[in-house]
């Protein structure tokens, strides 16, 4: 297979949905979920160093929003292999046309969408679903002295959060995020094209 039919260049330039083709029959499918040199040549010329993964077991958990300043900057491409999410991306690079906007997408074991979150924004998720499995490739080991964080309500971004605000459930650490405003420039901006 030399290239993917479902690639999706959001309405943020730099992050990427891409749905991998699945070959089926009576058994079941076959999916090359990730090709190394297809994503460097499509999306961006990066190298994942690590695998993690998270259970979520509520549904309405968010997770978010999280990003890690440089060398540590992280890139992520993300999967969902249990239950269902609101997968978040939001720019955070100075300068950016986009700046505080954000990008959903919802990805599932059905769907089988993945999405590419470039280092330069902060990202998080919502489960919608029990029991919902996180699979993420990321380009920087995590590294607690660079980890950072935005307010998954601030409302100065304004993410439409698939659940009531009541019932989401939050770590302490989530809870305590500071406001984008609040947040000092990690990230500057610069034209990127699929292949950067």
């Amino acid at each position: 297979m030399n290239g993917y039919s479902g690639i999706a260049f959001t309405a943020i330039e730099g992050v990427v949905a891409i749905t991998p083709p699945r070959f089926g029959d009576h058994r079941g499918y076959f999916s090359e979920v990730f090709k190394d040199a297809w994503f460097r040549e499509n999306v961006a010329d990066v190298t994942f160093i690590q695998d993690n993964e998270s259970l979520s077991a509520q549904p309405g958990t968010v997770r978010g929003l999280h990003f890690q300043t440089p060398p540590f900057a992280q890139g992520k491409l993300v999967r969902c292999l249990a239950g269902r999410i609101m997968d978040v991306a939001v720019d955070i690079r100075t300068g950016s046309p986009s700046f505080g906007k954000w990008i959903s997408w919802e990805l599932s074991p059905e769907n089988g969408a993945q999405l590419w979150v470039p280092a330069g924004f902060a990202h998080g998720f919502a489960t919608l679903e029990p029991n919902s499995v996180i699979s993420y490739k990321v380009t920087a080991p995590y590294s607690p002295q660079h980890d950072r964080g935005v307010a998954w309500n601030d409302p100065a971004i304004g993410i439409r959060w698939p659940v009531d605000e009541k019932d989401i459930v939050l770590s302490d650490k989530d809870r305590s995020l500071p406001r984008l405003a609040d947040v000092p420039s990690h990230f500057s901006y610069s034209r990127t094209h699929p292949k950067d």
